[in-house]
This record gives C-alpha cells, structure tokens and sequence, in this order.
C-alpha cells in the first residue's frame, strides 16, 4: 500500500467514523474521553465548552492522542492513531460550519459564547489493523 492509498484510507477512517476517544494530559496524566469529530481532510474538529477540563488541558498541553474508527465488529477493523497539535478556534464561521441541533442540550446556538471548536492539526496518523497488516503511517 502506497502513500497515497493509505491516506485515502485514513481520510475513509475520519470521514465515516464521527465519534472516537481524545486523550489529553492532566497533571501529566493521560485524561481521555469520547468526542465527535468531523474533518475537513486530514485535519479534525470538535466543539466544546470553553469551561471544560479539556480546554484548560490544550492550552497547558496543546498535544492529543485521538483514536478514531473501530467499529467492534472483531479483528479486521480498519482505525486510525492520530497524533495531534490542538488549536482553539472560536472564530463565527468555523463555529457555523460546525454547527448542528444537537449541540443545542449544551449551547444556546452558534454565537453562544461558550462554544469553541478544537481545531487539531495531525502530526502523525497510523493506520491499524487492515485486515491484519502491519501498521502503515502516514508521512505528512
């Protein structure tokens, strides 16, 4: 599998698989939870609450360990290691983009000052378990 063909199949990966778990670092700690992304080619996008733990935890430690893609069907799934750099954009258009109905159990709407995006940017992204190949990365 060349280059171009593992990255076609991470991008497969981040397209079709919305929610997947983020680690951050507290108190050099490994914090994870579960988030929905979405991306715009290899780079991905969460909203969150500007008062939440994971805000303060990328502006102490602005780097993520993000695992998107097993779906639990057995050994064989496709899923992707991303490593990132975690940026907060609150900017008005990335905030509309992003926007849907659900986030409204936790945001008046997309000008509700408490809503930002974790914008993250990959530093290096694995693809694992492809029907049982070996690990292939992705050079960026």
């Amino acid at each position: 599998m060349d280059q171009k063909e593992i990255k076609a199949s991470i991008e497969n990966i981040l397209t079709d698989s919305n929610v997947g778990v983020m680690a951050t670092v507290k108190d050099n700690k490994p914090h994870s939870r579960y988030m929905t992304f979405s991306n715009k080619g290899l780079k991905l996008y969460t909203a969150t609450s500007k008062d939440t733990h994971k805000a303060e935890e990328v502006e102490t430690n602005p780097f993520t360990h993000i695992i998107l893609g097993y779906e639990g069907e057995g050994y064989g799934d496709d899923y992707v290691e991303y490593e990132g750099k975690v940026s907060i954009n609150d900017s008005e258009e990335m905030k509309k983009q992003l926007w849907n109905e659900h986030m409204e159990l936790w945001f008046s709407g997309p000008n509700d000052p408490n809503y930002i995006v974790l914008e993250v940017e990959p530093i290096l992204i694995r693809l694992l378990n492809k029907k049982g190949e070996e690990t292939k990365v992705l050079q960026l």
